[in-house]
Formats: structure tokens, C-alpha cells, sequence
């Protein structure tokens, strides 16, 4: 599966040789984020979060309890999913029935990207990386190397987690206590 915007969600059943829109019942197809987790897949939108558990055949809105309907990012924790919003965090514990608002400690609401390490979630927000281990209820700062606090992207290997900011790529190898710059030959450092 991909997400993109204004195209929707596009999926390949062939390792990427061709692909096909599947938007049916997709009530925007600006798809900032998609998160699976056995049969369920969700895609964050421009028009809130939709759900498929049927591999993209078709989608239903599931809103419930959410003040913003713009959904930068998606990540799933056991069987908790949470949301980035321009207004911060929510998380669903019943499969996006409903969302309770989990902002305690962010100081920045814009959460444009989210991952997890185990039970730890982190939010990449304009203001740098939030790390809960608590399932939402409460998020610390932890930007200790980080030099660059515009966060826009994730990505786990292992226990080794990759931030992706406005200036550069940062890793961190203590679960988020410290981070370092690791962009030896990106002649863009956008990410």
C-alpha cells in the first residue's frame, strides 16, 4: 500500500510492478499516512481517519472524538493506534472507534510524524521529538543532539531509531536519550 495525496490509497499485489487505486468509500484521497496492524488498516487524511479490514476494498470513516480532521501520521502500539494532528496526539484503544485526546506534556501540537519502539511511542513535532511511555498520558521532550527540531519522519531498525528533520538525519541508539547527526553524503538536507 501507498498513500498519496490528492491520489489516495494505491495498492500492489505483485511486489510493486503495477498498482491500483483503492479508494471506495474514501472520503479524501489526500492520504498523509497509512498504519496496519493485522486486518486493519487505517489511512490518515485531510478529512480525518479512515478504516479498511478488507485490504483496501473499502473504507469507513472513523472519527469519533476527533476535534481535528486533518491526520498527518499513524502509529500503531499493540493494540493501540495513535493519530498526529495539527492540534496534537490522539489514540484509539478500540480499533478507531473512538479517540480520547492525549496531549499531556507536548509542547508543540504539531505532530507530523509518529513511531514506536516497543511500548515506547515517539511524536515528531515543528518543536522537536516527544517520547511517551505511558501510551499518550504523558510526553517528555527529548531532543538532547537534536539540532534541528522541525521532525518530519520516522524510521525503526532494531532498537536504532532515525529522525528525519528540516536539516538532516539524526539516530538514536538509547531510545531517544540522546541523538546524532548522521548525513555524511545527503547534499539535500530536507528530509
Amino acid at each position: 500500500f501507498v498513500a498519496t495525496g490528492p491520489g489516495g490509497v494505491f495498492k500492489s499485489t505483485n511486489n510493486g510492478t503495477s498498482w491500483t487505486a483503492v479508494n471506495t468509500g474514501l472520503g479524501s484521497t489526500d492520504v498523509m499516512s497509512l498504519s496496519v496492524s493485522g486486518a486493519s488498516l487505517f489511512a490518515g487524511t485531510y478529512g480525518g481517519v479512515f478504516l479498511s479490514t478488507n485490504n483496501g476494498t473499502s473504507w469507513t470513516l472513523a472519527n469519533n472524538g476527533f476535534n481535528s480532521q486533518d491526520v498527518l501520521s499513524l502509529a500503531y502500539s499493540g493494540t493501540n493506534i495513535f493519530a498526529g494532528t495539527y492540534y496534537g496526539v490522539y489514540l484509539s484503544s478500540n480499533s478507531g472507534t473512538s479517540w480520547e485526546e492525549m496531549n499531556g506534556g507536548l509542547t508543540n501540537l504539531t505532530v507530523q510524524a509518529l513511531t514506536s519502539s516497543g511500548t515506547n511511542i515517539f511524536a515528531g513535532t515543528l518543536g522537536g521529538i516527544f517520547l511517551t511511555t505511558n501510551a499518550g498520558a504523558l510526553w517528555t521532550a527529548v531532543n538532547n543532539g537534536l539540532t534541528n527540531l522541525s521532525v518530519k519522519a520516522f524510521a525503526v531498525s532494531g532498537t536504532t531509531i532515525f529522525a528525519g528533520t528540516s536539516g538532516g538525519v539524526f539516530m538514536s541508539i538509547n531510545n531517544g536519550t540522546s541523538w546524532t547527526a548522521v548525513n555524511s553524503g545527503l547534499t539535500n538536507l530536507s528530509v
